[in-house]
């Protein structure tokens, strides 16, 4: 093959890779901020920071997205350390963490990905599976399974003042995380994450925090068949 037409395909294929690198970018629906007036706060408070950004100083946040939307959700946030009147889990653990909510049905029915902080750094994902249960009353800290992921990478360790984002995406029964805009998770989340579906969300114990949550435009048919999801008087988490 000549030289002429080696650069000739060479320019060929990295105009493919730029063309479909922006068609795969224009395919992704663009995450818009969610308002302080748009959350639905089950637990603590979540007050605003300057910027539009949210403020949580509680020591259990729990909050969810008063819209159907598709399962993909982003926080922008910074770790600002201990919230300082530290609370135990309903396993009895200290745990200090932030993280996202899909498919959040209820109490009992979600998705969680969660970016521990202590006693140790690393990622978890979350199924709270209970068939037939909705609050926190009937199922407590039961119905978790943790999924062993396809590929997975450490997260960096979060340190106070620090900013970073955390992302995840649902296509399916699928699951790909990222942090800092690098690919850290992908998995299967299995049957049981389809049973239930719900809006997106976020958690955290024990960490102050100044953020964004952010997720696609609400689901226009879903609005219109089922309106939204309402702030329910029992949806805390253990």
């Amino acid at each position: 093959m000549s030289n002429a037409i080696r650069v000739a395909s060479a320019f060929v294929a990295s105009l493919a890779c730029v063309y479909g690198l922006a068609l795969f970018a224009a395919a992704r629906q663009e995450l818009a901020p969610v308002s302080r007036a748009s959350l639905c706060v089950t637990e603590g408070e979540v007050g605003e920071a300057s910027g539009g950004r949210l403020a949580v100083s509680s020591s259990k946040m729990r909050a969810y997205f008063n819209a159907f939307t598709a399962p993909v959700a982003e926080m922008d946030f910074t770790y600002l350390g201990s919230t300082g009147n530290e609370a135990r889990l309903g396993s009895g653990e200290l745990r200090r963490q932030l993280g996202l909510k899909l498919r959040a049905a209820d109490a009992c029915n979600l998705v969680y990905v969660m970016w521990r902080i202590e006693p140790e750094s690393k990622l978890v994902v979350s199924i709270k599976s209970n068939p037939g249960q909705h609050t926190s009353a009937e199922c407590a800290n039961r119905g978790y399974r943790n999924i062993k992921p396809a590929r997975s990478k450490p997260v960096p360790p979060l340190v106070p003042g620090a900013q970073h984002t955390l992302r995840a995406e649902m296509n399916g029964g699928s699951l790909t995380v990222f942090a800092d805009g690098v690919n850290v998770l992908d998995g299967d989340l299995g049957a049981d994450a389809l049973a239930f579906d719900g809006p997106i969300g976020m958690r955290s114990d024990n960490a102050k925090l100044e953020l964004r949550l952010l997720a696609e435009p609400p689901d226009a048919n879903a609005t219109k068949s089922r309106g939204t999801p309402g702030c329910k008087a029992d949806a805390g988490e253990p």
